[in-house]
């Protein structure tokens, strides 16, 4: 039976606290990973999770674990997300999963109830990949599916490492990232799709998360000067670049339900009357099937060879990131479902076509996720929006699936003895 509830009231109340932290004047947040304004919430986070009597450990990626005591010295089941944001990011991406994690954990302290396994909530590090790539680091990191010197190395646009940023807002704890065991992972989150709000479902029983892959591309020709440069001699990068746009835009229409997006472009010497002899682009791929997204990849590295040569172009393309189709754990989304049905809430399984920070955990934990829908399905805007009430079941949801693996948990270790 229900009987622990959360403040839904208290919930949104400290969305928008933290949404004050970077927010924009469109009503966003613009709070990149590793930031002053990212030291800012980090602060917050742990000034809140200690007032609940929780232990915080930072690891050597930054990433943030606030924890309560079980009755049971067994690892942990974590619960969060991530409080970084996009540029232009919205108040719910990746925040809701950490702050609901936290109401959770301050409804269980309120209540006296006592869990057989600890309960974490997590802060991963630098899930968004906007300030540095890839995305979804710390946890790439902690499920060694990253390399942690490949990850630290990482530059942002003005030549700052990772870990030289991480190191400024003086967050890089004792911990070795990846040493620290899990019982099992969930993570709320928004939809940042429209198919929850299109059927009037209020939760969404995650499966997994579809293939995705990420490419950076050079294309070189040579600086000219634009009026006394004839059209047939030039060695224009730009228009190499538009092309390998509409290529790339092609490849999407043609793997349909998959997607394929340029997202970051950077045109030199950017002057009016210069023809661009240097074009820095990036590619993003993604598909619910691993085979069909080599196919894509194959086919965005022929384009850009015959793009190339037919504009006398010099062309350098690499893939910086890969991560192939995660199938979550049955009985993690079996604790979903359940609690979806025990709260009293519509669901329907659904597959991400966004990568989380659960997907990498994955690997070396049983996880599962959630979904709530958020409005007209969009997400990494400013316009982001959920309601009050679809946060507020999706973070009681959150609560249930736990109170129910954890209850597993205890029954597992007694028939063990």
């Amino acid at each position: 039976m229900r009987n622990l509830a959360i403040d839904a009231e208290r919930l949104w109340g400290e969305i928008m606290e933290t949404a004050a932290i970077g927010g924009t004047a469109k009503g966003g947040i613009c709070r990149l990973t590793l930031t002053d304004l990212d030291r800012q919430v980090r602060d917050w986070f742990k000034a809140r999770a200690e007032q609940l009597g929780c232990t915080m450990t930072v690891d050597d990626m930054g990433a943030m674990f606030a924890r309560r005591a079980g009755t049971a010295d067994v690892p942990p089941i974590a619960i969060g997300s991530h409080l970084d944001t996009q540029p232009t990011g919205g108040k719910f991406d990746g925040v809701l999963g950490v702050l609901s994690a936290l109401e959770a954990l301050r409804t269980l302290v309120e209540a006296g109830y006592e869990t057989y396994a600890p309960i974490e909530v997590v802060n991963w590090t630098n899930e968004e990949g906007s300030r540095f790539a890839p995305a979804m680091v710390a946890s790439g990191v902690f499920s060694k599916a990253l390399a942690k010197d490949f990850a630290q190395s990482q530059k942002d646009r003005d030549g700052v490492t990772f870990a030289e940023a991480l190191d400024a807002i003086g967050y890089r704890g004792a911990e070795s990232c990846g040493e620290h065991a899990l019982s099992a992972f969930f993570e709320l989150h928004i939809e940042q799709g429209p198919l929850l709000e299109a059927e009037g479902k209020d939760i969404g029983i995650v499966t997994g998360v579809q293939a995705m892959r990420w490419y950076e591309v050079i294309l070189a020709g040579q600086d000219a000067h634009t009026g006394a440069t004839p059209m047939h001699l030039r060695k224009n990068a730009l228009v190499g670049a538009a092309r390998m746009i509409e290529a790339v835009d092609r490849i999407g229409q043609k793997y349909a339900p998959g997607v394929a997006t340029v997202g970051l472009i950077e045109n030199r010497p950017n002057s009016r009357n210069v023809v661009p002899g240097d074009v820095f682009f990036t590619v993003d791929l993604r598909h619910p099937d691993d085979d069909a997204v080599q196919e894509m990849q194959e086919e965005f590295y022929d384009h850009l060879q015959i793009i190339s040569d037919d504009l006398g172009l010099d062309c350098e393309g690499k893939t910086i990131w890969e991560q192939p189709v995660v199938r979550f754990d049955p009985d993690c989304v079996a604790a979903v479902r359940s609690a979806a049905e025990l709260s009293g809430y519509s669901a329907r399984e659904i597959v991400s076509g966004a990568g989380h920070d659960a997907a990498y955990v994955s690997r070396v934990a049983p996880s599962a996720m959630i979904f709530v829908p958020c409005r007209d399905g969009i997400s990494h805007n400013e316009a982001e929006f959920s309601s009050k009430e679809q946060c507020a079941k999706g973070a009681q949801v959150l609560l249930q699936a736990v109170l129910d693996y954890d209850r597993k948990l205890a029954e597992r270790s007694l028939k063990t003895g």
